[in-house]
């Protein structure tokens, strides 16, 4: 994943709370991030599913695991924030975590053997424009020969004229198109949508 996020949302490890700050802070935090994971959370069909990451978001989930794993040490702290630091928006941009779902094992098995690929397949459309199809997995390879992950991450580069136009409150809309697997959300929710062109700057 990059990591040129702008300074307005960068999580740095001097804007981490210690683990006694978090524990006072947590129960406040949890709720917060709750209520916005409502509107940012965008399924395709019924297997897949869109977490619009945001830097609430991820900062919460930093310093869970920090508490979870009592972490102290520098060097663990600062894994933790060049692991999931990079899933923040930059402002020009939507960072996703996707999602593939099949509650049966034989079907889930499988589903991801026919639905490799499916990660670069995935779009974002601003009203008035083409979609932006994602950029897939910039840290690692999460597919096989046989296979596709369950999980992704995926970055949607929006353009200045389509950054500007989903400011101004052009539609947002969302779909799959793979062979094996099509779906779309058109267009979002308005409160779905004011939630995601917060995260562009």
């Amino acid at each position: 994943m990059e990591a040129n996020m702008t300074t307005a949302h960068r999580i740095s490890r001097d804007s981490l709370l210690t683990l006694e700050a978090y524990a006072r802070a947590r129960p406040a935090m949890r709720a917060e991030v709750m209520e916005q994971k409502k509107l940012r959370r965008v399924f395709l069909g019924e297997h897949l599913l869109l977490i619009f990451e945001n830097e609430l978001m991820i900062r919460y989930h930093i310093q869970e695991m920090l508490r979870v794993e009592k972490m102290f040490e520098e060097d663990a702290i600062r894994h933790e924030l060049e692991t999931y630091a990079p899933l923040v928006p930059d402002g020009s941009n939507f960072k996703v975590t996707l999602q593939v779902e099949y509650a049966e094992e034989t079907e889930r098995h499988l589903m991801l053997g026919l639905l490799r690929g499916v990660e670069n397949r995935v779009w974002v459309r601003v009203d008035g424009f083409d979609p932006v199809f994602a950029i897939a997995d910039e840290d690692l390879e999460r597919e096989t020969e046989e296979k596709t992950s369950a999980v992704h991450f995926l970055r949607f580069e929006l353009n200045p004229a389509m950054v500007a136009a989903v400011r101004a409150g052009a539609a947002l809309s969302a779909g799959v198109d793979h062979p094996h697997y099509e779906a779309s959300t058109e267009p979002l929710p308005e409160a779905v949508r004011a939630s995601l062109a917060a995260d562009l700057a």
